[in-house]
């Protein structure tokens, strides 16, 4: 993969906003799923844990700890990005991420619909930070994340 150019100014609007998001990852991890549901509602069906369940999407502790860890993994990729030049979560996890991704038929549109969530989320998060820099600095980091996961994306060997 290709290293990133993430400029010292895109690396610290990053930092800043995941320092302030940080101890809210819990709540702000429903939130961006919420959101993905709010957009595409059928996004739900790709989630084992939400298929038959009759739990309200904000009470289920599953979507609760999965959004959690989903928003703290794409952060903290974020916040690696300059000092890495590329997106650093374990490749087991990258292989896992993408066999699952292929697997539940994730597709562009959807990886679209995330992207513009995580927006979203974070602006509500930060509001007063919250810029065209801000947003262009986490659309690289998203977009690099994104190129990652669909480099895995395949049946599982």
């Amino acid at each position: 993969m290709a290293t990133v150019n993430f400029t010292e100014e895109q690396e610290a609007l990053i930092l800043k906003s995941w320092a302030v998001m940080k101890k809210d990852a819990a709540d702000l991890g429903l939130k961006f799923f919420l959101k993905i549901f709010e957009i595409s509602p059928s996004s739900t069906q790709q989630f084992s844990f939400l298929r038959n369940s009759t739990v309200p999407l904000n009470k289920n502790s599953k979507l609760k700890s999965h959004s959690m860890a989903v928003f703290v993994m794409t952060c903290e990729a974020a916040a690696q990005l300059r000092k890495t030049g590329k997106i650093t979560v374990r490749e087991t996890t990258l292989q896992k991420l993408g066999t699952v991704h292929y697997n539940s038929g994730v597709f562009d549109a959807q990886f679209e619909v995330t992207r513009f969530a995580l927006f979203e989320t974070i602006k509500e998060a930060v509001p007063e930070m919250w810029s065209e820099e801000m947003k262009n600095a986490w659309g690289i980091a998203y977009d690099q994340l994104v190129l990652a996961i669909k480099a895995e994306m395949k049946p599982s060997s």
